[in-house]
């Protein structure tokens, strides 16, 4: 990911958690120095932001709260970002619901995960919440469900899972609260002869692939 590459004068600033920490450093294809770092987005962050005197530049979401005591980053403030002459991405995980939402009001999306949003309208919110600890390194808990997806469609190309039982799998997983979609879970799901598979999970990480490229 790298917005505002050929853009503005004013600084970038990236909210993002636990996206960059899953083992992403070492491929990043830019130089993250090149960022304000700031933790996942919450209601009002971006207010602060454009209240801080800051000359307008880039601000990409890509982590974000909305749940528990935090309420969801808003539109009305990504809004007064792009109308006072910020460029605004979104992207991976609540950055690409935003981004979606908000593409037809000058809102960047970008990556596989947005573009999940952008094309579907039924694909769910939680399909990229997980279960983190609140701050650095943001240890996770569970795995998001757009990674799982992604998981079992592998399992199926490579015939070690039948296109029948995955939808049985989706069908478990998806009523389920996000955090419990945990590896335990999973490896409960497609049982010992795809067991091997759930350390394979790295290999799915569509939300940290998004932000790497």
């Amino acid at each position: 990911m790298q917005p505002g590459s050929h853009g503005r004068a004013g600084r970038k600033y990236i909210f993002v958690g636990p996206t960059l920490h899953r083992g992403l450093a070492a491929k990043l294809t830019f130089d993250l120095d090149d960022f304000v770092l700031l933790p996942p987005a919450k209601r009002g962050d971006v207010q602060r932001l454009l209240g801080s005197g800051a000359t307008p530049g880039v601000v990409a979401v890509v982590d974000g709260y909305f749940h528990l005591h935090n309420l969801a980053i808003g539109h009305a403030e990504l809004r007064m970002a792009i109308a006072a002459g910020w460029q605004v991405w979104g992207l991976s995980s609540m950055g690409a619901i935003r981004a979606a939402e908000m593409r037809d009001l000058g809102m960047r999306g970008f990556g596989a995960v947005y573009r999940c949003y952008a094309d579907d309208p039924r694909f769910r919110d939680d399909e990229v919440a997980l279960l983190h600890q609140p701050d650095p390194p943001y240890r996770t808990f569970s795995e998001p469900l757009v990674h799982i997806r992604a998981w079992l469609d592998a399992m199926v190309a490579a015939g070690d899972l039948a296109a029948d039982r995955r939808g049985e799998i989706l069908a478990t997983l998806m009523p389920m609260w996000f955090g419990d979609r945990t590896h335990d879970v999973l490896r409960a799901c497609v049982g010992d002869s795809a067991a091997k598979w759930v350390d394979r999970l790295e290999d799915f990480q569509l939300k940290s692939r998004d932000l790497a490229d």
